[in-house]
């Protein structure tokens, strides 16, 4: 009888201690948590950009784009989405707390400075800022254009999420290569209320930045009964793209003097 009891003990000994070792061993084994939280379908998209994981260790984003009265720099701290956009009469700025506008001379400002601040990064980081806190993700409709079809991932977010949580997006993707080929959205900041109207913007021009896609030119097109119909006459370039795993110092989007808070 002792050796029975001997022996089941030795072999519940046994068992627990590989029981062990196996959950030691899955432990280690090399899985991307970050990836795997997200769903299949824009997991792929983020890996055919060069993966979520490579993107969150940048710290800091800079572009350039050429508009009609000179160029125009942003800059994005990309863990705080403080900003700064710097243009030649103007410079738009938030400092984390405030949205700031300062005038380089006597000429107004003809935009909406509270709702530009963070518009053109937020186009431009696609698909990235997609895999932000708080959002919700569908399967959309596939959009047909031009005889192909593009996958659909429809983007809604939590309620009380960033300055308009009622905007909808719709990310579509090349199914050959996952690269996203379109985003169709919705704009509700002036309203307040969620929209039927999506706007749609093409993205087909792709540079590589530190191992990451990030677009070249964005196409905005016309658009009837919520499909895009022929393209507008302005393309809008980026350039003197600059991505940085170094933290932007936070001196850099503070008020300057004589700078007013927009309400």
């Amino acid at each position: 009888m002792k050796n029975i009891l001997f022996l089941a003990t030795i072999i519940l000994l046994v068992s627990c201690k590989n029981k062990a070792k196996e959950a030691v061993s899955y432990s280690k084994e090399n899985i991307n948590v970050t990836t795997s939280a997200y769903p299949e379908k824009i997991s792929r998209v983020f890996k055919a950009h060069g993966g979520i994981d490579a993107w969150n260790t940048m710290q800091s984003l800079t572009f350039t784009m050429v508009k009609p009265n000179g160029e125009e720099v942003t800059t994005t701290d990309l863990k705080s989405r403080k900003s700064l956009i710097e243009m030649p009469k103007h410079t738009i700025g938030f400092n984390g707390k405030d949205i700031w506008l300062h005038a380089k001379d006597t000429t107004a400002y003809k935009g909406n400075a509270k709702f530009y601040y963070n518009l053109m990064f937020y186009f431009y980081a696609m698909p990235f800022v997609l895999a932000d806190d708080g959002i919700i993700y569908k399967e959309a409709e596939p959009l047909e254009f031009e005889g192909k079809s593009y996958p659909g991932i429809k983007i809604s977010y939590e309620s009380g999420v960033g300055e308009s949580p009622e905007d909808e997006y719709v990310l579509y993707y090349d199914p050959e290569t996952n690269q996203m080929a379109w985003l169709s959205y919705t704009v509700t900041y002036f309203s307040k209320e969620k929209s039927k109207k999506f706007k749609f913007i093409k993205y087909s021009d792709w540079q590589t930045v530190e191992g990451l896609l990030l677009p070249k030119t964005l196409t905005w097109y016309h658009y009837e009964n919520n499909l895009p119909t022929t393209r507008h006459d302005d393309d809008v370039t980026f350039m003197n793209i600059k991505l940085s795993r170094e933290k932007p110092a936070p001196i850099l989007f503070e008020m300057p003097e004589g700078a007013k808070i927009i309400e």
